[in-house]
């Protein structure tokens, strides 16, 4: 059974700074896509930030570019995002996802399928 948990949410100032983490079990972590999708309330789900099963390919969404860093350690089977500069507006539901394809351009980020292992998602909250 494929278990995906996000952890690392909470509530900052803006400007400030957050590190999140996912970790999964029950998949061959280095053969899967990896991706960070947010949903603000009465909004859409949306890829952040998204990165490929080698670590060679990443993708991020223009709200977020120069100030998030996706990352990943296949030994651990995990993945990172780090978040600096927070805004108010980067105020959402953090989402997790692992997915085997990587589509050209923003790869999994391109659409919150329904197929992806998703996780339950942490809350961050960016206060002005």
């Amino acid at each position: 059974q494929v278990q995906v948990v996000e952890s690392g949410g909470g509530l900052v100032q803006a400007g400030g700074s957050l590190t999140l983490t996912c970790t999964t079990s029950g998949l061959t972590f280095d053969h899967y896509a990896m991706g960070w999708f947010r949903q603000a309330p009465g909004k859409e789900r949306e890829g952040a930030s998204c990165i490929r099963w080698d670590g060679g390919s990443t993708y991020y969404a223009d709200s977020v570019k120069g100030r998030f860093t996706i990352s990943r350690d296949n030994s651990k089977n995990t993945l990172y995002l780090q978040m600096n500069s927070l805004k108010p507006e980067d105020t959402a539901m953090y989402y997790c996802a692992a997915d085997p394809s990587w589509p050209s351009g923003s790869g999994i980020c391109s659409q919150a399928l329904a197929r992806y292992y998703w996780g339950q998602g942490t809350q961050v909250t960016v206060s002005s």
